[in-house]
């Protein structure tokens, strides 16, 4: 089930204030508590929230190199090579592909060598042929939703769709 205007508007409370409790939320948003739990019930059951954890920053962990590995694969080794990658905690992602490679990793690491020493380590798993890796030197758009969540709760709210009208202001910043 696709969100709704109040799904949308939901969202947007939690990512623009995510340290606020269900009742604040209900609050706010000037809907029961029950309705509120049961939405965000829902919406956690379908995947629409997938973390409720804090956000991490890996260079305040000490690992201030970021670096996006692409990863070619030997053919019918693709699932070995992913659970590999699982046991190598420099990489905070990793996703199949289609295009050049067969893998696209994010690695994080304390300094050039050593994402170097990480690169070694993924060039000699068992199956996999080369990698090539890109450095990132500066965020230019950090992670975000909520200019997602706000655009999809604008189509949601739009006649004809059967959605709220009234949308809270737009995020200032």
């Amino acid at each position: 089930m696709p969100v709704d205007a109040l799904d949308t508007r939901i969202l947007r409370l939690l990512l623009e204030q995510p340290r606020t409790s269900v009742r604040e939320y209900a609050r706010i948003l000037g809907i029961a508590r029950g309705t509120l739990q049961a939405r965000l019930d829902r919406m956690e059951r379908e995947g629409v929230i997938t973390a409720g954890g804090p956000a991490l920053s890996p260079a305040a962990l000490g690992h201030p190199v970021l670096a996006f590995v692409h990863i070619e694969v030997t053919q019918g080794h693709l699932d070995a090579v992913g659970n590999a990658l699982a046991e190598v905690p420099e990489i905070i992602e990793a996703h199949s592909i289609a295009g050049g490679g067969d893998l696209l990793t994010r690695v994080v690491a304390r300094d050039n060598g050593h994402l170097e020493d990480v690169i070694q380590q993924l060039i000699s798993m068992q199956g996999v042929v080369r990698t090539r890796t890109e450095v990132a030197l500066r965020e230019r758009v950090p992670r975000r939703l909520l200019p997602l969540v706000t655009a999809i709760g604008r189509a949601a709210s739009a006649p004809g769709r059967g959605g709220e009208s009234a949308q809270p202001s737009p995020p200032s910043g």
